[in-house]
């Protein structure tokens, strides 16, 4: 189940779990931390008990998690729920942690010390914006559809990509594992001015929800790589005092549109995602039951 944020995939997954009467398994890999439950718009207690889920609430933000323990673990419980069930729901939206799943990861090298500090330095010397440039230059590819505001990821595609002399866009599109297993994407999808629209009520509702004070809880945890993302260190500045309130609530709505513009941007590159319209009705339903009843077929 996949699409961009604020799409309502986290609806169509549960009816979906609930029909096939099996569990969901998450690959968002920010709503894995417990502490980030409202700017991460995590599934509410109603929804979590609607249908068994698996990786949302998991982790601590001060808990260290790659994206090969996400492998890891994540096929370790597709292996075990695949002994009780035909057909289990992946959902989420981040992209590489989805291809982890459903393709493997490549045999990447490991960081370099000497790379690694040479770019810490340029973050800290000329900050994230110069990291953003660099990448920009080297892989607009995969520029398009990384969050550039976690500088761990900028830091560690120049890394690979300075020391193999290759595009790091290049270099994750080879799928290295087969799996045994046969993956059906689903998604949903809307006119951006639809789309751009849910996103910043989202973030209006968040705010009602508490999203500041769950960002003032949090704040002691910023220079944790769990809250270099949108929604927090917007509300950091805030309490820095570089924003006004008001100012940083526009650039959470700004950011996550730009981040679901990047999501928008890797999901069109695929051919294999049956669409649903937003708002889709009970027969868009049926016909999309119908559509995985005649592709599904079980040994």
């Amino acid at each position: 189940m996949v699409g961009p944020t604020g799409i309502g995939k986290t609806r169509l997954a549960i009816d979906l779990a609930k029909h096939f009467s099996t569990e969901i398994v998450s690959c968002d890999s920010r709503q894995f931390f417990k502490e980030m439950k409202i700017g991460t718009a995590s599934p509410s207690s109603k929804e979590l008990a609607e249908a068994p889920h698996h990786f949302i609430g998991n982790l601590s933000v001060q808990d260290y998690y790659s994206i090969g323990q996400y492998e890891e673990d994540a096929l370790k419980k597709l292996n075990g729920l695949f002994e009780d069930y035909d057909t289990v729901i992946l959902v989420g939206g981040s992209m590489m942690y989805e291809k982890a799943v459903i393709e493997g990861l490549n045999d990447l090298p490991e960081a370099d010390e000497g790379n690694q500090k040479k770019l810490q330095a340029i973050l800290e010397k000329e900050g994230i914006e110069k990291l953003q440039e660099l990448l920009k230059e080297l892989d607009p590819e995969y520029f398009a559809v990384v969050d550039f505001h976690n500088h761990r990821r900028l830091l560690r595609a120049l890394d690979v990509i300075w020391q193999t002399n290759k595009k790091y866009s290049e270099q994750i599109a080879v799928s290295q594992d087969s799996r045994d297993f046969k993956t059906l994407r689903v998604g949903i999808e809307a006119p951006r001015e639809e789309l751009y629209d849910r996103i910043n009520r989202r973030v209006d509702l968040m705010m009602e929800n508490g999203l500041l004070e769950e960002a003032t809880r949090l704040e002691q945890f910023r220079h944790l790589t769990a809250l270099n993302t949108v929604g927090y260190s917007e509300l950091f500045k805030y309490f820095d005092g570089e924003w006004d309130l008001d100012f940083a609530v526009s650039e959470i709505k700004k950011n996550s549109r730009r981040y679901a513009k990047r999501q928008l941007t890797w999901y069109r590159k695929a051919d294999d995602i049956h669409y649903l319209p937003l708002g889709y009705s009970q027969e868009d339903f049926n016909r999309l039951l119908n559509y995985l009843n005649d592709k599904l077929t079980f040994k």
